[in-house]
């Protein structure tokens, strides 16, 4: 299941992604998709979709195999903040396919699969559909090894407290404060 290929130096994992037609309520969209699993890929399957199951309220499941997933040096930040997330997963990028299938209907098409919360931000960021599953304990332990080895955390700046700060007037040129009163009268009493 995870292995390095010989074709490629980087860590990789073969997994196929299902996608569910789930039936909804609204008059003026019967149904939508959502991501339902992401497994691994233990045997060929091809690259095709196939059907998994339809009921008889409309609902679908379909398999689209042949997806791997690496893990890329300069993605390390990014499988350590999934990791420490709280609730570490699977991001998958989907879109709905341009042409009808075989069975003469349109279905979501998965495009990639990734573990890096950076990764998936940048989707997001370009307005992309991205869902997420939760990952398998055996893929956490693999990509936690991998974070661990190539994840190397900033160092902190410290702040200077406000306090500390150069004074600046709006322009950016060097300001002063003075406590001394320039207009006025003469600090004489009154009476």
């Amino acid at each position: 299941m995870l292995h390095n290929r010989c074709m490629t130096a980087r860590p990789s994992i073969e997994v196929a992604v299902v996608m569910r037609k789930v039936p909804t309520s609204s008059q003026w969209q019967p149904f939508r998709w959502e991501l339902a699993e992401v497994l691994p890929q233990v045997e060929d399957l091809g690259s095709e979709p196939r059907l998994l199951h339809r009921g008889p309220d409309g609902s679908e499941r379909w398999l689209h195999p042949g997806f791997r997933s690496e893990l890329f040096r300069d993605e390390a930040e990014g499988y350590y903040l999934n990791l420490t997330s709280g609730a570490p997963c699977w991001f998958v990028l989907w879109r709905m396919e341009e042409t009808p299938t075989v069975a003469a209907e349109t279905i979501p098409r998965p495009v990639v699969v990734s573990l890096s919360y950076h990764e998936a931000g940048r989707w997001l960021d370009a307005q992309e559909t991205v869902e997420n599953v939760p990952a398998p304990p055996e893929v956490l332990s693999w990509v936690q090894a991998f974070a661990d080895a190539h994840y190397v955390p900033e160092p902190r700046k410290r702040k200077r407290p406000e306090s500390f700060r150069r004074l600046e007037d709006r322009f950016g040129n060097p300001a002063s404060v003075s406590t001394e009163k320039k207009y006025g009268g003469g600090g004489g009493g009154h009476g």
